[in-house]
């Protein structure tokens, strides 16, 4: 059985018309919730690879979603690992290419990616009482411009932190291919 529908009626756009933005992410402070800074994966799509891509399509894959971190995902969907900016230009490339004896372009993702027997999560429901001063202590104590958020059951990623949004939110440019001097300078904001 099929439903009929009425038609909506169309107006003309007005003169001066514009396509609507969102509103720019808040500002942050060290007191903020956590939440207010988390990648929400329940509400956004994730970006992810397949592992046996090679890294100048992983790249422009990362350029085209305007990301720094891709996670890697095998035929069902399943996360074998994921993959960072650092990874792809960094010295990582330059050292599998004089070990193994092959050309940058022919350097897959699972030859350079971070397997998922070596991530570390935070829950969400410690997440949900932290503040972001937490999230910057945490992510410093790891070395890690990225973390991830699970279910409480540790299943399902549901979000990711990153600094350099952190730091960007807080007001502060950070330099994303070094991690030390970006929690110097996430550390000054927090200061202030």
């Amino acid at each position: 059985m099929t439903r009929e529908y009425a038609a909506l009626t169309h107006h003309g756009l007005a003169a001066g018309a514009r396509v609507a933005c969102p509103p720019p992410p808040s500002h942050l402070t060290p007191e903020s919730p956590a939440l207010e800074a988390m990648t929400d994966l329940r509400r956004t799509d994730s970006a992810a690879i397949d592992p046996h891509r090679n890294i100048v399509e992983c790249n422009t894959a990362m350029i085209v979603r305007g990301v720094r971190l891709l996670f890697v995902e095998d035929a069902q969907r399943n996360v074998v690992g994921v993959i960072t900016a650092t990874d792809l230009l960094g010295e990582k490339p330059v050292r599998f290419m004089q070990e193994r004896g092959v050309r940058h372009h022919e350097i897959l993702v699972s030859d350079l990616m971070t397997p998922a027997s070596a991530l570390e999560a935070l829950s969400l429901q410690e997440v949900s009482h932290a503040q972001i001063g937490h999230i910057v202590a945490t992510l410093k104590a790891a070395g890690r411009l990225h973390t991830f958020v699970t279910d409480e059951r540790g299943t399902r990623i549901c979000g990711i932190f990153s600094a350099t949004n952190i730091a960007r939110r807080l007001g502060v440019e950070v330099p994303t291919h070094e991690v030390a001097s970006s929690f110097a300078q996430i550390e000054a904001a927090l200061a202030k």
